[in-house]
Formats: structure tokens, sequence, C-alpha cells
């Protein structure tokens, strides 16, 4: 459907009420159906969509990466944690010597990390994903906006059909009222019999006119049904919209103020400028990557193994005892004896205790600490050609940009256009009616004095009934038209 068509429909949607009310059709076989409002429709179809459903998802991913990109900012933790068994010839952990002898080990740390600075790429990554959330929030109004109009247009099919039907019962019995006083005048012998033909064949072309407009009623309700995701089923009915005669007037906006009002409030527009202004932030993300990177990490760790000695002596803290004791490796000869040299050594107070596994784990603790900076100096023009493909990109969403502004300037003109052939339509429409009325009055009264033949009654009488169905085209036409100006000035709706 032309994007036009889709907002003309669409400002019907605020004619009878002002807030959306959920509604639910009763599907119960012993009960009447529920009659819907326009609004109730569009919030059954936008419920039941699958497409509004998809949109929602997109903005969803998109929030989600908002707030991931945000944490970005905020060290990372991390534990690792391993257990492992050497066996034959090892290195014991504790003297650095080679041992023969199985040995269970762990290994356990915990280690943490922050970026503090990268060429402001944590901050231009949060702010391309603020726009690019932004940009789905409105596409996924152009979306339900889609939906809202495609409602609206099966809503006023319905109700145009309505319309035609009491048009065609007006004319059906108008034509058995016009009958019926006929059949007397000929009973009377004021009318020739062959009068009475031509009445009943338009009383049976009326009452298929009659049973063509139900049919069409009931394809119009089934096509809204669908457009809801009902069951086609289902049962239900409308509410009739009562719009008023319009008033023939000069719009109060130039095509060019509609214009810019209207490019400051589409959800389409507004949705190519975001995306513009997160290109500008990938191309900054893409700078950033040829700059330094300062970077604080830090970390704990600590291991067990078998090897080590399951006792060591521990200081109590209470001071230290001064003795003397015989070397080991030191010695003194005199004559035919070896003496070893005594020393004097310092041993802290204390005690030799049990080293368990937790203990060991304690013992072994390391922490860590760094400063960590890194410079790229070449890395084959990765980092130019980057920016160069985001400002191409960029180039292209401006582009876009411009298509959309192109599309609804035309979407504009042609409704400033088309409202005022409506109303031309809609005038001489009128006046149409107006004399076919007339000549209608006349050519009854005609008819009942025998002064015209029933098949002049006849043309009359059709093309009365053709000009009020035309009438009633043209008065929504221009209303509608009217109101599609009002959507692109961002005003309130009504038909007051």
């Amino acid at each position: 459907m032309h994007f036009l068509q889709k907002t003309v429909l669409l400002l019907f949607l605020t004619i009878g009420a002002l807030g959306i009310v959920q509604a639910q059709v009763t599907t119960q076989s012993n009960s009447s159906p529920e009659s819907l409002s326009l609004e109730e429709c569009v919030q059954i179809a936008i419920q039941n969509n699958p497409q509004i459903r998809q949109a929602g998802l997109q903005v969803e991913v998109n929030t989600n990466n908002l707030i991931q990109s945000r944490w970005q900012r905020w060290p990372t933790l991390g534990f690792s944690a391993s257990q492992g068994f050497s066996f034959g010839r090892n290195i014991d952990p504790f003297t650095n010597q080679f041992v023969q002898r199985t040995i269970n080990f762990n290994n356990f740390s915990l280690n943490t990390g922050v970026t503090l600075f990268n060429g402001y790429q944590l901050q231009n990554t949060i702010k391309q994903n603020d726009y690019n959330l932004k940009a789905s929030q409105k596409d996924l109004d152009v979306t339900r906006n889609d939906i809202i109009l495609n409602v609206a247009l099966g809503y006023l099919q319905v109700i145009s059909s309505q319309e035609l039907i009491q048009v065609s019962l007006s004319q059906v019995e108008a034509t058995q009222l016009q009958l019926e006083r006929t059949t007397r005048l000929v009973q009377a012998g004021t009318l020739a019999e062959s009068q009475l033909f031509d009445l009943r064949a338009q009383l049976a072309n009326d009452e298929l006119s009659l049973v063509n407009a139900q049919n069409n009623l009931e394809s119009a309700k089934l096509t809204l049904k669908q457009l809801m995701n009902l069951p086609g089923n289902e049962d239900i009915e409308v509410n009739t919209i009562n719009a008023p005669d319009p008033t023939l007037r000069v719009y109060e906006a130039t095509v060019d103020e509609v214009y810019e009002i209207a490019l400051k409030n589409l959800p389409q527009m507004q949705a190519a400028e975001l995306r513009i202004e997160s290109a500008k932030k990938t191309i900054e993300i893409a700078k950033a990557q040829g700059l330094p990177t300062l970077s604080l990490n830090g970390g704990v760790s600590s291991a067990f193994s078998s090897a080590a000695p399951s006792q060591r002596f521990v200081a109590d803290g209470t001071g230290t005892t001064t003795t003397d004791i015989p070397s080991q490796t030191r010695y003194v000869r005199a004559g035919e004896f070896t003496f070893p040299v005594i020393e004097r050594v310092t041993i802290p107070n204390g005690e030799v205790r049990q080293f368990g596994y937790f203990d060991q784990l304690d013992f072994n603790r390391n922490s860590s600490l760094n400063l960590s900076l890194r410079v790229p100096i070449f890395s084959n023009y990765q980092t130019k050609y980057r920016v160069s493909n985001a400002r191409i990109q960029q180039r292209n969403l401006e582009y876009q940009a411009d298509i959309a502004a192109q599309q609804i300037r035309r979407n504009v003109e042609l409704a400033y256009i088309d409202m005022v052939n409506a109303g031309k339509r809609y005038s001489a429409t009128a006046n149409q009616v107006r004399a076919l009325q007339e000549s209608f009055r006349v050519a009854e009264s005609r008819l009942s004095v025998g002064a015209i033949n029933s098949a002049e009654y006849n043309i009359s009488k059709a093309n009365l009934d053709r000009s009020r169905a035309n009438l009633i085209q043209t008065k929504y036409d221009y209303l509608f038209r009217t109101k599609v100006l009002d959507f692109y000035m961002n005003k309130p709706i009504s038909v007051e």
C-alpha cells in the first residue's frame, strides 16, 4: 500500500476516542458479538502481530548491548583452579631439587583487570549503542504504524460497507414504497399496468445491490479479522464512526511548513538521523584503535604440593633465643683431633607444628599488581582503512536520510494536492446531490400523475442513488486527506 494512503488511514485512529482500550473478543456461540472500536481493533492487532514482536526483540537486543557496553568500564574478575598429578622425576617446589616421587599439586588464582584508557573506545561504544537503541525504537514505531494503518484500512472498509448497506436499504425501501403507490394507482385505473413491470425490475436490482453490499461487508470483516490475526469464524462487529460533513476551507499551513514539521516528527526520519550519529561514533572507535591502551591488572594466587614437608617450625613472635651449637660445615684441627666450630645462633621462639593443606595455601599465597601500556606502531594500515570504511558508511547513511526526506516531501506535496482536489470533488458532488434530489422529487410527483413512465423514474432514482454513494466516499476522502496533513503537522486529530 502506498505510504500516503496508509498515513491517511492512520489519522482515523484517533476519531471517536482518546485512549486505547484493550479488548478481548467474545467467542461464545451463544452470545452476541462484541462491538469493537477502531482503537480496540488496533490494540488486538498489535498484540497478535509477529512483526511487532520481532521489532520489539531487536529493541531488547540493542538494550542488552547498551547495558553490556556500560559494564565494560568496570574491572573484570576471574577465578581459576587446577588439579594435577606428576609421576617419576620431578622438581620439589620447595627445594627446587629433583626428587623421584609422585607429586599431587593444586593451583588457584584470582585475577582482575580494568582498562584505564583506550582512546575513548568504551565511551564512544556506549554512545553508539545508545543511538542504535533509539533508532531501533523508532523502527518499532514505524512497524507499529504500518500495522495500524493496515488495520485502519480494514476497519474503514467495514464501515464503508455498512454505510453502503444503509444506502442500499434506503433504495429498496424507496422503490418498495413507490411500487406500492403505483400498484394502488393501477388498481384504481389511473396508471397502466405496464408501469409496475419496470418498478418490479428496479426493486429486484435494488435488492441485488443490497445483497452485494452485504457480501462486501462480510469480505471486509474477514480481511479485518485476518489483519487482527483472529480466526475467520470469529464473529465481530465494529462501532460506526459518525463523521460530520466537512467544512471546506483553505488549509492553515503551506506545503513547506507541513514538510518542515513532518521532518521533525516522523519516526523513519528520526531513525535515519540516529543512525548517522551512530556512524560518527563508529569513526571515532576506528580511530581509537591506533592509540595507546593503558590497563591495570592484579591477581592473587596460591598452590599446594604433596612434596612439601608436613611439619614446620613456626615462630610465636615472643622474641629470640641465642645458643651455641656445633657447626655442621666448619671444623678446626688440633693435633690429631678435629673439632666442629662452635657457632652462636639466634633462633626465634616458637615450635614445630603440623603444616596442613590450608596452611600451605596460605604460606604459598602470592599477590601481583601491574600497569601495562600497549602502543600500536604499525598494524598493516588496519586502522587507516577501518576509518575509511566507517566514513563511507556514514555517507551511505546520510544518503539514506536524504532519500527518506525526499520521500516525505513527495508524500506531503501529494497529500496537499489530493486534499485540494478532494475538496473540489466533494463540493461538486454535494451540488450534484442537491440537484438530483430536486429532480427525483419532481420525477416522483410526475410518476404519480402519469406524466412520466417508470423507466424515466428509474433513471432519475439511479442517478440520485449513485450521487449519494459518491457523496459519502468524497466526504471521507476529503476528511482523511485533511487529517493526513494534520498528522504531518503533529497535531491532535479530531473531527470537530
